[in-house]
This record gives C-alpha cells, structure tokens and sequence, in this order.
C-alpha cells in the first residue's frame, strides 16, 4: 500500500474517521486521499456542515489530498455512488481503496461482488422481484439461493456499500486494491455508541441526532478536538444546517414544478411521478412527504433521494455516466505533487474545470444548483454561487 483512497461523506467527521486514518498510515500509507460528497449526502439531503469545515477536518487528521464526490454522484444510490468514487480515486492514481466493513475480509466481499455481476443471478433476482418485495430483499434471498450462508454479508450497510465498491473496481478494471478495515467501536445507527483504545466512537447518524436534539457539546466527546473547534466557530458563524429551513427549501422547490417535469427525474418509474406529485401538494414539511411517498416497494433513502433530485431537477439524461473532472477541494502541499499522475483534469476551481468539455459544464453547473441549496438551508443564508467561490484548503 502506497497510496490509499477512501470514499466518505464525513457528515460530520469524527473520531471513527480519525481512528480509520491512523490505520491506513500503520499499514503503510503513504498518501490518503479522500474522495468526499460535496453538496449533498447519500440520505438524500444536505451535509451538515459545509465542505470547507469538512475538508479541514479531515486534512488536521491526516488526510492528504481531499477530491469531491459532485453532488449528482452522492446523492445517488450505493452503486453509482461506488462506481462514481471508485472512478476518481482510480484517476487520481490510488493503489489501495479503503473502508469500514462489518466483515473486513476483502475475498469473501470480493466473491459476493463477483456473484452479484454473474448472469446466473440475474434470472433468480427477476423472480424474487416478481414477488413484490424490495430490491435489497430480492437481492438477499437471490444469493440465499444459489450461494447459502453468504447472503449474511448483504444485511449489514457498511458490507454492502463495500461489496460496492469491488464490484466497481471490477466493473472498471481499476487497478486498486479492496482494503476492508473493521468497524471499531460502534455499529451504524442512530443510537450506535462504543469505545476502542480508550476513544469513544458514535455512528454519523447519532452525531447528527445529538446536534439537532441538543446542540454541538452534547457530541462533543466523539469529535475530534480540531474539528470540534472548527465545527464550533462554523456554529458561531450560522453554518449549521437547520432541518427546519431544509424542509421549507425543499417543498418550496418541488411546489414550483411542472408535474409533468416529474415524469423525467431521475429514478422515476412505475407511475412514482403520479405519487410523488400527490406527496407534494399534501405534505406540511419533508418528513411527512417521505412518509406520503412510502411504499413497501421502495426503501426511505431511495425516496429522499428522489425528492431531492426532483427539486434539483436531475433527469436521467443530465448525469454523465462517469465523472470528468477531479475538483480538488484540500490538500497537504508535501502531497500536491500526486496530481501530476492524474488521468483526469484536475482544478481546485470549478470554472476552469467546467470549460473542459459540455457534461463537465453540466455536471458543474448541476453540482453547483446542489450547492446552492444547500447554502439555503443554513441557520443563516450563505451566498450563492459558494462551489465557484470558495479556496480549497491548503495545509
């Protein structure tokens, strides 16, 4: 291992983040790079806190080199999230791609990746998604029955986006290799909390839960101390998100829609733009929306991606396949030297970026609409256009 990516949302960065840092450079990293959602998250909403304070979190815990995931791509589903990071990180020249996993053994998640790409599968998937149930139960019992005692390893989320990430790195040819690290401490979940090496270790999602019920010090033992300080100032500053202003956001946005506009969204299918549109003329704020749009067939964070997409107005045909760019958001400048090796333009400003080809000025200015949104939704408005303006951190 020489130089090791990772993919993360790091929403907000804590002390798993930090511990997982400290044992890729214990098994010999040179360089990490993070590959990071910029302008939105994989939940189907906005971060909470913006990409500055993020990146500079990450940066003062030992990563090198931090490139953005565009929100298109993090906003998506765990496959095209994978494929859209394992792609950048690949460009950048990472030899190693790391991350948490339930079963940190990279041949069994490599096996269940190649079983997922194999043809036979396929046929066994289409029956068990006749049946009427979710695409991850059909794809869980699918295993079940043509490898038995593997389909374990599909019930657990860090796992699953893993086995993601291999089959990406299949998909793709890269030339990284899959290194699994063992979730320490702490499960994934709201009320996920442990201790490993004298650290106290909680889930993102509890993190998150405890700012919004009770304020930043109420998590402030699961942080690091330079990004407690620097999520303070950001707190000082009004940059926290608010879930109140996101909900107004949101359904101010969607109430402004064609309805005839929601049939080309993105993900839509099967008549959902008939549900979606019915969702928003009764829904009072975002969580009773992604209660009107629940059905047994689609999981909460497909939907939550899907109302966020249509307020972005994301059609199926405005996402490019790939990435074409690499916008570098941070770096260390004893690691800038890396992006020589670079298959990919890379920029730390996103003008420059969007005038090398048309879908890199779609996917910019995509990414930017994103951004935009994201700065309403602030305990205090920030400006737009902030993807275009804002410095990369350098360290």
């Amino acid at each position: 291992m020489n130089f090791a990516g990772i993919i993360a949302e790091y929403d907000p960065f804590h002390n798993g983040h930090a511990l997982q840092l400290q044992m890729l450079r214990r098994q010999g990293a040179g360089t990490i790079a993070v590959c990071m959602s910029s302008g939105a998250v994989q939940r189907g909403g906005v971060p909470l806190l913006p990409e500055p304070v993020r990146v500079l979190a990450a940066l003062q815990a030992g990563a090198d080199l931090v490139v953005a995931l565009p929100a298109p791509y993090a906003n998506a589903g765990a496959e095209a999230f994978a494929a859209a990071g394992v792609y950048l990180l690949g460009a950048l020249g990472c030899d190693t791609l790391a991350f948490g996993a339930e079963t940190p053994s990279a041949p069994r998640l490599m096996q269940m990746a190649r079983l997922l790409l194999d043809g036979a599968l396929q046929g066994e998937l289409r029956r068990q998604l006749a049946t009427g149930c979710t695409f991850a139960a059909a794809r869980e019992a699918a295993v079940a029955a043509l490898c038995p005692g593997e389909a374990e390893l599909l019930r657990e989320p860090n796992n699953i986006l893993g086995i993601e990430y291999c089959k990406a790195i299949l998909q793709q040819g890269s030339a990284m290799t899959p290194c699994p690290l063992p979730r320490l401490g702490a499960a994934h979940g709201a009320d996920a909390a442990g201790r490993c090496q004298g650290v106290e270790l909680a889930s993102a999602s509890l993190v998150r839960a405890m700012v919004y019920r009770d304020g930043l010090e109420a998590a402030a033992r699961y942080l690091p101390t330079p990004a407690l300080e620097e999520y303070r100032a950001a707190v000082r500053r009004g940059e926290l998100l608010s879930p109140r202003r996101f909900s107004t956001a949101l359904l101010a946005l969607l109430r402004s829609k064609d309805p005839g506009a929601l049939a080309r969204v993105r993900g839509v299918s099967e008549g959902l733009e008939n549900r979606l549109q019915a969702a928003i003329r009764r829904a009072a704020d975002a969580e009773q929306l992604y209660d009107l749009l629940k059905t047994k067939r689609y999981p909460h964070a497909r939907l939550r991606r899907l109302a966020l997409d249509a307020a972005m107005d994301v059609r199926r045909d405005s996402v490019p396949p790939r990435p074409p760019y690499l916008h570098l958001l941070g770096a260390r400048r004893g690691a800038l030297a890396r992006l020589k090796q670079a298959t990919l333009p890379v920029s730390t400003s996103l003008a420059r970026l969007e005038a090398v080809s048309p879908e890199a000025e779609t996917l910019s200015k995509l990414h930017n609409r994103f951004t935009d949104f994201s700065a309403l939704c602030r305990e205090e408005t920030l400006p737009m256009g902030l993807a275009y303006t804002w410095k990369p951190v350098i360290l």
